[in-house]
């Protein structure tokens, strides 16, 4: 599958993770372990570390920017992450990380239609958007 780059990044490989629900990164992830921590997600308590987070949408919030750059600082980010909509400011904590001189991970952008050939699966995504299932 092809998808298109909205920050650049290295290749990336992990276990899939998508989100069921949409997700605010202030005060729906920590941190400090990386933890989906809203008790109302659907996916409360799962690690985004490592993952290839597939996210069907973002509750918005201007600190959602700060979160992920303290996820990239504390090296618990996702390996990846696959947005079906851009989110400007999420991104913006990504191009922040990178500027800090952080390996931030890469982010793309994929049809939300394409997301469930993704569930539970172990996929590599290349530096030119290019997501192909591993496992």
């Amino acid at each position: 599958m092809k998808a298109e780059i909205l920050v650049s990044g290295e290749a990336a490989e992990g276990q899939a993770l998508v989100l069921s629900a949409p997700i605010s990164f202030w005060g729906g992830v920590n941190p400090k372990t990386g933890l989906i921590a809203d008790v109302r997600h659907p996916e409360h308590g799962v690690s985004i570390a490592g993952k290839v987070l597939c996210l069907p949408g973002t509750i918005g919030s201007s600190s959602a920017a700060a979160v992920l750059l303290e996820l990239v600082s504390a090296n618990l980010a996702p390996a990846a992450i696959v947005l079906h909509e851009p989110d400007a400011i999420l991104l913006l904590g990504l191009i922040v990380a990178q500027e800090m001189g952080y390996k931030a991970p890469i982010a793309v952008k994929l049809a939300s239609g394409k997301f469930d050939r993704l569930k539970a699966a172990k996929v590599r995504i290349s530096t030119e958007g290019e997501i192909t299932i591993t496992s």
